[in-house]
């Protein structure tokens, strides 16, 4: 990439995370910790790596991404409205009782949303699945999956793996959001998944550890996942929850608590400061 694609990407990314704060404090609820650390991923999936259609959501050919951490739907959303898949200015409905847009990912009512997501696990098996059958049909798409860190605590995802390995899925991506915090705190003191690489490695996945912050690091590791062969591949995103505000980062409270009148004012005044920056106002 150029450093003015970069620099592009940066913009989008910021204006991403302005879409977490306006659907977080709309709802006056929801997930805004995990959804700013994935920003970054979110933003480099649908504007650089995937294969996608706004205006034809269903687009056969498209890759198909799931939510697996589905809570983290204000930033699957933000980055579809800013593609174009459905109106920005519908973000602050979010969990809105009349609104699509709702706490967690919804198929049946959300453009570009491929699977309905929400329990932990079971996201990354229906991927998996759907890796699997693009492979009996011949089908040349990618499957992305994002799962959390604390979420690959569910035994289920380790079935998944398996499952990946098993078949050669090598269309098949799994990011996992190591952010190191989930709803009771720090990972590692709740229930230590550590070291993830060494355990995907052992379940036999190509494995990346890249810091999910920087797009010229996840190009590359994008690239390397879709050149492997033979293989399923898995990339560990190394992140700060409630990256971009700064009294939401790295703080565990911020997992699933959205910012009154006050906070979302100071957020907005951040990231507007910020995207200011980059856009050299």
């Amino acid at each position: 990439m150029t450093a003015n694609e970069i620099k592009q990407l940066q913009i989008a990314a910021c204006k991403v995370r302005m879409g977490v704060i306006e659907g977080t404090h709309g709802a006056k609820a929801g997930h805004p910790g995990g959804s700013l650390s994935a920003a970054d991923v979110f933003t480099y999936l649908y504007f650089q790596e995937m294969k996608v259609d706004p205006a034809n959501p269903r687009w056969e050919e498209r890759d198909r991404f799931v939510l697996s951490k589905g809570h983290t739907a204000p930033g699957l959303y933000a980055a579809l409205a800013l593609r174009g898949f459905f109106p920005w200015e519908d973000l602050p409905t979010l969990r809105h009782i009349d609104s699509y847009l709702q706490g967690h990912p919804n198929m049946n009512t959300v453009p570009g949303v491929d699977m309905s997501t929400g329990s932990l696990g079971q996201g990354v098996s229906a991927a998996a699945g759907m890796a699997l059958a693009a492979k009996y049909k011949k089908e040349s798409h990618r499957v992305y999956t994002l799962l959390g860190d604390g979420e690959i605590q569910e035994g289920q995802v380790w079935e998944a793996f398996m499952l990946a390995h098993h078949y050669k899925l090598d269309n098949f991506c799994a990011i996992i959001d190591n952010n190191g915090l989930q709803i009771d705190g720090r990972v590692a003191d709740v229930m230590s998944p550590y070291p993830i690489d060494r355990k995907l490695e052992a379940f036999g996945f190509f494995t990346q550890v890249v810091d999910g912050h920087d797009f010229e690091a996840l190009e590359s590791a994008f690239a390397a996942a879709r050149e492997t062969k033979g293989v399923p591949s898995a990339i560990i995103l190394k992140t700060t929850k409630g990256k971009g505000v700064s009294f939401m980062e790295d703080k565990a409270g911020w997992h699933g608590k959205a910012p009154n009148d006050e906070e979302y004012a100071i957020a907005m005044a951040e990231l507007n400061a910020r995207l200011a920056e980059l856009e050299g106002k």
